[in-house]
């Protein structure tokens, strides 16, 4: 964080004499999801340069269990990728090898976008 941003988000003053700052941390997660109640939709975009992205988005739950997801898929399809804005980032075109692995553990998952 650097020095000119705010702790508070955007709050700079409040009249409301109740008033408490929310931090990051105290937000609540959604609890996960049982896989077979998750709808997951992997699109194909282009980065700078052609190269080629596999995004997985539509997954409801804790940070730790996208997490893992995430690690699974990209362990299977033999690449790097990150978890980032509750969406899997994998590199590369493997929609296909991900829906089957996210249907092989359960999960209802499609192909989207062009």
């Amino acid at each position: 964080m650097s020095k000119k941003e705010k702790k508070n988000g955007s709050v700079v003053y409040s009249t409301n004499p109740d008033f408490k700052p929310q931090d990051e941390d105290d937000k609540t997660e959604e609890e996960t999801l049982k896989p077979n109640q998750q709808q997951l939709k992997v699109y194909l975009d282009r980065l700078g340069g052609g190269k080629l992205l596999s995004r997985v988005n539509g997954f409801t739950g804790k940070t730790g269990d996208i997490e893992t997801l995430g690690k699974l898929l990209k362990q299977k399809c033999g690449v790097g990728g990150t978890v980032k804005d509750r969406e899997i980032l994998i590199q590369g075109d493997h929609r296909d090898k991900i829906i089957l692995l996210l249907l092989k553990e359960g999960y209802k998952a499609k192909k989207a976008g062009g």
